[in-house]
């Protein structure tokens, strides 16, 4: 009881002769925080609108740099709070250089997809929903941060892929550009007249509203190899439509070719034999 008297005198003398001063510092520290709210909310929007106008960043890069910003304003606002109360801040900034020291050395590998995702949304090699091929690895784009890329496979495989990874690999974006060439190859006999074939090609082109125009479609002899004459036909369509054209011209030639008796060959091999080599062979037999 007496320890607990001795305590409570001890206090209240302490108010009476700080009191003021500490309720001054309270009153500072609650102005100091509804001005940096309002100060850091414009900071935010500011900083929205220039990015935004900018053209240059991306989406995922502008909510990282405001959420950064956002809370290194109200690090300092904690700190200058900090200092009203007189509290000495060196040996706090100084242990926070030593975590941050430590901290940095274990999570190497995540600041290190950190600065690939800074890298891949100032560079914007692909966006959201877009399909491409990631160091042989395809799929739709359907999430990306700055640690990591989220890939949908056509079958229907999620792929999470580390950003670190993903820059250094190649990238191919089939999306990007909004048409896309189909490159086809079809085989005939040598016996099929190929000015005829070129016409059934060109024919079964124009029934595909899908095809463009422009460029003009291509129709050309490639090779004479061993066992056919390759006509190589390259068109252009809509990027979404690239499956659907291509599906389609493979099954309209092989009906049209048949239609037209146009032999679309396999390979072979002929064997020619003299009389008496011939004979040889059946003696043996």
């Amino acid at each position: 009881m007496e320890d607990g008297l001795n305590f409570a005198n001890s206090l209240y003398e302490w108010l009476v002769n700080n009191g003021m001063e500490l309720a001054k510092d309270i009153l500072a520290a609650v102005i100091i925080l509804a001005v940096a709210k309002v100060f850091i909310s414009l900071a935010a929007k500011g900083l929205h609108k220039v990015l935004s106008r900018s053209g240059k960043v991306s989406e995922i890069l502008e909510k990282f740099t405001i959420n950064i910003t956002r809370k290194a304003l109200w690090i300092i606002t904690a700190v200058v709070i900090i200092g009203q109360f007189g509290i000495d801040i060196g040996p706090l900034i100084a242990g926070l250089g030593v975590t941050g020291f430590v901290l940095g050395f274990a999570f190497q590998e995540t600041i290190g997809n950190l600065l690939a995702g800074v890298m891949i949304s100032l560079n914007k090699p692909f966006g959201l929903n877009e399909y491409v091929d990631i160091g042989g690895i395809a799929g739709t784009v359907k999430d990306m941060d700055m640690i990591s890329i989220t890939l949908h496979t056509p079958d229907n495989k999620k792929i999470v892929m580390a950003n670190k990874v993903a820059w250094g690999k190649p990238i191919i974006n089939f999306s990007a550009l909004g048409t896309r060439r189909v490159d086809m190859m079809f085989g005939i006999s040598y016996g099929s007249d190929i000015r005829q074939a070129r016409e059934i090609i060109r024919g079964e082109i124009e029934k595909i509203e899908e095809i463009r125009n422009e460029p003009a479609p291509l129709i050309e002899v490639l090779s004479m190899s061993d066992s056919s004459v390759d006509f190589t036909v390259r068109i252009w369509v809509e990027t979404a439509n690239y499956w659907k054209v291509f599906y389609a011209m493979n099954q309209n030639i092989k009906y049209a070719f048949d239609e037209a008796a146009i032999e679309i060959p396999f390979p072979q091999l002929d064997l020619h034999l003299h009389r008496e080599d011939a004979a040889a062979v059946v003696n043996e037999m």
